[in-house]
């Protein structure tokens, strides 16, 4: 087996038996062809272990030539890539058990005020034909933290909007029920009032939530173009895309007395330590309930 053919096995691998969304298989499919590059720049032409002892000198070339937080990344698909060799008995044990991604900092995410969001919220043009369509998908992305791959692939199957829930497909295809408020059900009741005399759905895309003017699925660039033409319409200045109303969710259930475990199950987080980077929101209000509160604190 060749390198070309061990990758093309793993990828197989994580869409069939693992339900790696395409950002995933993208992302490991890139990091493991520079991979084999730099392997087989250092002498290393087949996954075997004797050869493999270069494993260590590869990475070093890489080093060099990548950010940290590429590398890291690098040596998570190179790990998993590995592991999966070792557990298909083309190796007997993993090379990579031993290499240590570098350490990164943990970056504290852009969130948006209330105030903001309502700003943000308010530029959006209702009088403009996709307006409500627009506003209906910022409110869910706020109300229900959602991803953009998440909202893109909305059906309306996906709804129940009697209970005030929808069904969010997340990463690893894994299913979560996340509740949605009153209000964001009203501003998505007023799009899909006119959905199918404005958006014409075409064959296949009948169920997809929120089309384009041509009647298929929305992408990716243009939720992040249309954050673009908004923000651009308010006076916030700070660097935003669609993630950052995940993190204004987040942020503001903290703030307003949420539970930690609550806001990672409707994330859809698989570990409570990624949902606590949002506690960096919430040491001033600590402070402040300190300061006005605690015995000690007037010294």
């Amino acid at each position: 087996m060749n390198w070309e053919q061990a990758i093309v096995e793993y990828i197989n691998y994580l869409k069939l038996e693992r339900g790696s969304s395409k950002a995933t298989i993208s992302s490991y499919t890139y990091d493991l062809n520079r991979l084999k590059e730099a392997l087989i720049s250092n002498g290393v032409d087949r996954p075997t272990l004797t050869q493999l002892e270069n494993l260590r000198a590869s990475m070093g070339s890489l080093s060099v030539v990548l950010s940290a937080r590429s590398l890291a990344r690098l040596v998570s698909s190179m790990k998993g890539f590995f592991s999966y060799l070792t557990a298909e008995k083309y190796l007997e044990v993993n090379p990579a058990e031993q290499i240590e991604a570098p350490k990164l900092s943990r970056k504290i995410p852009v969130f948006l005020t209330e105030t903001e969001v309502q700003e943000f919220l308010g530029a959006i043009d209702l009088s403009h034909p996709q307006g409500s369509r627009n506003l209906a998908i910022f409110e869910m992305l706020y109300a229900c933290g959602l991803r953009v791959s998440e909202i893109l692939q909305l059906r309306l199957s996906d709804l129940f909007l009697n209970e005030g829930f929808i069904r969010v497909i997340g990463k690893g295809q894994k299913t979560r029920l996340v509740p949605i408020g009153p209000y964001s059900i009203k501003r998505l009741e007023g799009y899909l009032e006119n959905r199918v005399s404005e958006y014409q759905p075409q064959p296949l895309y009948e169920d997809v939530l929120f089309l384009n003017r041509r009647g298929r699925s929305l992408t990716r660039a243009m939720i992040f173009t249309l954050t673009k033409q908004i923000v651009e319409k308010t006076r916030i200045k700070k660097e935003i895309s669609p993630h950052t109303f995940r993190h204004c969710f987040a942020t503001h259930l903290l703030e307003n007395g949420a539970d930690l475990r609550a806001i990672q199950l409707m994330l859809g987080h698989e570990s409570i330590t990624t949902t606590e980077i949002y506690l960096h929101s919430s040491v001033e209000k600590l402070r402040d309930t300190i300061e006005k509160l605690h015995p000690r604190a007037d010294f």
